[in-house]
């Protein structure tokens, strides 16, 4: 199947072709015939399946027809959890929709100028993206018509959920014509998000992907600590170790990313942090100088992250744990990009077993625990989980891994100070995260 058999007009059809992109994903072969021929939809996709293209694609073809209502307010609303998310969908609705000149699209986001919103607002716009909070703020102060709206869309609900924006969602919708198509993404379609699903949608098709773990381009580590000094001697040794342009590390507070970063800094490192509480021109500051290549080691927390797509790159450390298990996937997933090879890092206390598992429970695989010389965690595992390799095999120096020289054929040449798979002579990892970019895909 190609995209000009799914039922684009022919001005999206050339832009998605102009673009690179051939072959639509199973969720975008699915969504988007349904979404044109005006079906709500409950979607359930996994990250890097190629979700915003499949609703941007469907609200970009009602953009292209002349609309039957009249006034500035917007025909087409998108809600997402975070600012960076948001700037994202914006930019790929722009490539999208290159061949429409007549084509206008808002940004509603925190920290962003209220004026230049404002005037942007004054004028009649087809495609409004937004976070809850700030679209709330503009509702209030009376800036926003929704008499005109087609098609809604709540992309990554889950995670708006999670941040607390269920009220303000609802007031939203509320305020949107019962006429309207509505398409909600998510990673799971149970519980709160199925329930508020049945309550904004109209008869919709429900279209649930399956998960593909391939053996791909982003080697996966576990590491395990003792205590947080342990932790921070195991992050010196990985950034020491670790060949890398350009890393990510995640933590799970604000104050923990400062920290880091001002750590990393002292050791000599151009590092800086990102989280939710800086202001938006620092955010984007911060962005841009890790783009531009300024910023060799980013410190951030998950909400901060989405969004980032550098494909520079090569290192993510997870310093902390994600709370959920799905966040793990959008970390990793910030390396091996565009067909690059990357390394994902997880550092965990001993105690923190129980969230390791869920994490595998949610991959459906386990994670390859890996030692890093000299610095062997003292705790035992908890039981039911035995130290895979643990003996001769992981002790003698056959380590599987390490940071050294890419050999032909044998993945990373074990280094003095590198890591070592721990499974020993069990045979080799099963398969990481993400799998060959073979062609680009419409994001």
């Amino acid at each position: 199947m190609h995209f000009s058999d799914l039922g684009l007009p022919t001005i999206v059809a050339k832009a998605i072709e102009t673009a690179g992109y051939d072959t639509p994903t199973p969720v975008q072969a699915e969504a988007i015939p349904a979404a044109i021929a005006g079906r709500d939809l409950l979607v359930s996709a996994q990250t890097g399946s190629g979700k915003t293209a499949a609703f941007l694609l469907p609200a970009l073809t009602r953009v292209s027809e002349r609309s039957k209502g009249s006034g500035n307010g917007p025909r087409v609303l998108v809600l997402t959890p975070t600012r960076e998310l948001a700037q994202q969908v914006e930019k790929n609705a722009l490539v999208y929709g290159e061949g429409m000149r007549f084509l206008r699209t808002v940004t509603l986001v925190g920290g962003a100028s209220f004026g230049f919103q404002t005037r942007a607002l004054s004028r009649p716009v087809d495609i409004i993206v937004a976070t809850p909070g700030r679209l709330m703020d503009h509702m209030r102060s009376g800036r926003i018509d929704f008499s005109r709206l087609e098609m809604l869309v709540l992309d990554e609900a889950d995670r708006m959920l999670d941040m607390g924006f269920i009220e303000d969602i609802e007031t939203i919708v509320a305020a949107t014509p019962a006429e309207r198509q509505t398409l909600l993404f998510s990673a799971t379609l149970d519980g709160i998000v199925g329930k508020m699903a049945e309550r904004m949608t109209r008869d919709p098709q429900r279209i649930e992907i399956e998960r593909k773990e391939e053996s791909g381009n982003i080697e996966e580590h576990l590491l395990y600590a003792d205590d947080n000094n342990h932790k921070n001697r195991l992050l010196d040794a990985i950034l020491k170790e670790s060949n890398f342009d350009q890393a990510v590390v995640f933590t799970a507070t604000k104050i923990g990313s400062e920290e880091i970063a001002d750590k990393l800094c002292d050791m000599g490192y151009s590092a800086a942090c990102l989280h939710g509480d800086m202001p938006q021109s620092w955010r984007n500051r911060t962005l841009n100088d890790l783009r531009r290549g300024r910023i060799k080691i980013l410190v951030a927390t998950d909400v901060a992250a989405r969004g980032i797509d550098v494909p520079g790159i090569g290192l993510v450390v997870n310093y902390d744990l994600p709370k959920q298990a799905e966040d793990y996937v959008h970390r990793i997933g910030r390396t091996g990009r565009a067909g690059r090879s990357g390394v994902a890092i997880t550092i965990a206390e001993s105690r923190e077993f129980h969230r390791v598992r869920r994490i595998e429970q949610y991959l459906k695989r386990q994670l390859a625990e890996a030692v890093i010389q000299g610095m062997e965690p003292t705790r035992r595992p908890p039981k039911g989980r035995r130290p895979q390799g643990a003996g001769a095999g992981a002790r003698d120096g056959q380590r599987r891994g390490g940071y050294g020289d890419r050999k032909p054929g044998s993945g990373y040449a074990g280094k003095s100070g590198g890591y070592g798979d721990r499974r020993g002579s069990s045979g080799p990892r099963q398969g990481g995260h993400g799998g060959e970019r073979r062609a680009p895909r419409a994001e």
